[in-house]
């Protein structure tokens, strides 16, 4: 059972998400299937949490829009790039609802929760209670105005709502008030023992050190009990009784999803979900990111554990993070190559991305991608070594025996290294130890370059044609290694070599055990460019989107349009906008978004059709002081003859703003100028 990170479907995926968590976790599922393993690679989108709704709110739609876009977006991406998930799902889905339902509803029966009144933060105006992202404030520690109540993205501490310094609401603005709730709490510090003997002494020679240490942390600053629901109206609803208005916290149904598609997937393939969830014969491994640890190594085993039906993992092996031209990657500032801008600018080259993110990934501490870089390791790697011997085979071998691979000796030590390379890589993999794997793999190619330059079959073809057929014989085996061994890392390189070389995927087993992958007198195919160079003007295009990235970054706001053409004075004259006072607002009818106004403009009383309904109701708009285009020429919309426009602006929240005069004592009429 392999689960990769459900991705947040708020946004693409970048090239951090699959260094760190998808490009790994794919490779360690394939390298299974090919030992011979019963392999189940489960993810799917998470789209639930506040990210879902801060994105909707921001773009002006509904959690269910946003997240049907970027759920697609991010299917494809993986699709594209060879992620080779048995299942990829949503926790949107009715299967995933009632199987996390269920969950709570076990755990709540058997009295694993406990309910606690608590205060917290309230919007009188937007009438509901706010999710720690939607609180922002001064950072306490280092003073950042515009920290989280969750985190401060700037120092990176982890806060609560109560500990910023002057909290705002980002749904009104307004300063929000403490009103009483109830929720259901967890009480991890009621699964210390068990978690200390679990992971501090069962795993604390086999589990990786930065998250072992990260556990240990934790756990020696004591645990507290966290609650399991949230007051919003976006999640999985609470399954219990006068618990209107309340959804299972994000953490607690996100990882519940692994099971859920499981059960998916099993269903639509005659297999039992449970014999990878329940069978003591399974191991569970979880590939994520660091930020991610506590989750899957405190929170998700403590609800497995009070349930009482499931496994632990085997394994955590949590990466750290990948910065982007020695800049901390942000989808906030756009800083990160996207996925499926990357399958766009570079057609076919999908392994290549591959290569570059596992040759940097961040195993054990954060590691840095730059375009430079990636330009070196195709060019110099890929194409300089690991394509050229390949060709070099392929050309060779139709050059003097009309691809008929020749004969050679099977008794010499060059084959033995075939079956060293593939021990190595297995160790390394077993290991969690990627970067490892793929230099070893390299070091295939590159003994295998070495062996041709020393034996020189086009030298040796005129004197000593045995010898070069025996060279050409063992160029085959290692080509062929190749093919099988780099199929877990390069998929699609790996689909050519096979195809080239008219043989099918072996068992792993047959790679590190026989001296010869391809017999004698098998016929071969034409060789073709399995990498190509990648030239400077497209690595240049790269860097300067980043750079036009950055410029962007510098303005005061980010989020603000490009500048219009300019205008002349005389043309600004030509603009008559007037103070003026709203004395009559209703709705239109069969129009969702408009309302009708009468207002007093000084000069005269008149009609104005506004694109408003959703921001404001007619009511709160009586008698409010706004500023008026006067001479715009009349329009009539939805048969009613608007006669001028308001001066409006979007809040950071999507609701719109009027701009009025600082003084509300500004006769009507007054113009503005």
């Amino acid at each position: 059972m392999i689960t990769a990170a459900l991705p947040y479907a708020n946004g693409p995926v970048h090239i951090g998400h699959l260094a760190g968590v998808y490009i790994p976790a794919d490779v360690y599922a394939r390298f299974q299937r090919r030992l011979g393993k019963d392999v189940a690679f489960i993810c799917g989108s998470d789209e639930h949490g506040i990210p879902i709704t801060i994105r909707a709110k921001k773009e002006g739609v509904t959690p269910q829009d946003i997240v049907d876009k970027y759920h697609e977006i991010i299917k494809k991406s993986f699709s594209d790039l060879g992620i080779s998930f048995d299942e990829y799902s949503r926790t949107t889905s009715a299967n995933h609802r009632e199987t996390s339902q269920d969950f709570f509803k076990v755990l709540y029966e058997k009295g694993k929760f406990t309910e606690e009144m608590s205060e917290q933060y309230f919007d009188e105006q937007a009438g509901e209670f706010l999710a720690d992202r939607y609180i922002v404030g001064t950072c306490p520690n280092c003073g950042n105005e515009n920290a989280y109540g969750d985190q401060c993205e700037k120092c990176g501490s982890t806060l609560s709502p109560s500990e910023l310094i002057n909290p705002k609401s980002m749904l009104s603005g307004n300063v929000p008030i403490l009103k009483e709730t109830k929720n259901w709490y967890l009480p991890l510090n009621e699964y210390e023992d068990f978690l200390n003997e679990w992971i501090i002494e069962g795993h604390k020679d086999d589990w990786k050190p930065n998250v072992y240490g990260q556990v240990k942390s934790w756990l020696n600053d004591g645990l507290k009990p966290r609650a399991m629901t949230r007051d919003l109206n976006w999640g999985v609803p609470v399954p219990l009784p006068n618990a209107e208005g309340k959804v299972l916290y994000v953490w607690f149904d996100a990882p519940i999803g692994y099971i859920s598609f499981t059960k998916e997937w099993a269903e639509k393939n005659g297999k039992d979900w449970k014999d990878y969830w329940q069978s003591e014969g399974s191991d569970l491994v979880h590939f994520i990111g660091k930020d991610n640890i506590v989750f899957h190594c405190i929170i998700f085993p403590a609800m497995m554990k009070a349930h009482g039906d499931f496994i632990m993992p085997k394994n955590v092996p949590a990466f750290e993070f990948l910065n982007l031209e020695n800049d901390k990657i942000s989808t906030s500032r756009n800083w990160a190559v996207w996925a499926h801008e990357y399958v766009e600018d570079f057609p076919g080259q999908q392994d290549v991305l591959r290569y570059a993110l596992l040759s940097s990934a961040p195993e054990t501490k954060d590691n840095n991608f730059t375009w430079k870089d990636f330009q070196t390791k195709n060019n110099s790697e890929l194409v300089g070594i690991f394509g050229n011997f390949i060709n070099r085979v392929a050309v060779l071998i139709h050059k003097y025996y009309d691809g008929i691979v020749p004969q050679g000796d099977v008794n010499v030590p060059e084959l033995a290294e075939i079956n060293k390379a593939a021990k190595e890589i297995s160790g390394f993999l077993e290991n969690y130890e990627f970067r490892n794997s793929l230099t070893a793999l390299m070091n295939l190619a590159r003994f295998g370059n070495q062996y041709l330059q020393t034996e020189e079959p086009w030298k040796t073809i005129k004197d000593n044609p045995e010898k070069a057929a025996h060279s050409l014989f063992v160029g085959a085996q290692i080509a062929v290694a190749l093919a099988q061994l780099c199929e877990p890392f390069m998929p699609f390189s790996s689909e050519k070599l096979l195809t080239l070389f008219n043989v099918q995927k072996s068992d792993w087993n047959d790679v590190e055990t026989k001296s010869v992958l391809i017999e004698t007198g098998h016929k071969i195919n034409e060789a073709s460019l399995l990498f190509s160079k990648i030239e400077d003007d497209v690595i240049e295009a790269q860097i300067q989107k980043l750079e036009d990235t950055k410029q962007n970054n510098k303005k005061t706001n980010p989020n603000a349009n490009p500048m219009k053409e300019q205008i002349t004075f005389d043309d600004f004259a030509k603009i008559d906008l007037r103070t003026a006072t709203i004395l009559e607002a209703e709705k239109v009818e069969k129009a969702d978004k408009l309302l009708k106004f009468k207002v007093d403009t000084g000069v005269d009383i008149r009609t104005v059709v506004s694109g408003v309904a959703e921001s404001f109701s007619p009511e709160e708009l009586i008698g409010k002081q706004v500023m008026i285009l006067l001479n715009l020429a009349p329009r009539k919309i939805r048969g009613i003859e608007s006669q001028g426009m308001f001066l409006l602006t979007t809040k950071p929240d999507g609701k719109l703003s009027f701009v009025t005069p600082d003084d509300s004592n500004v006769e009507n009429g007054i113009e503005i100028g």
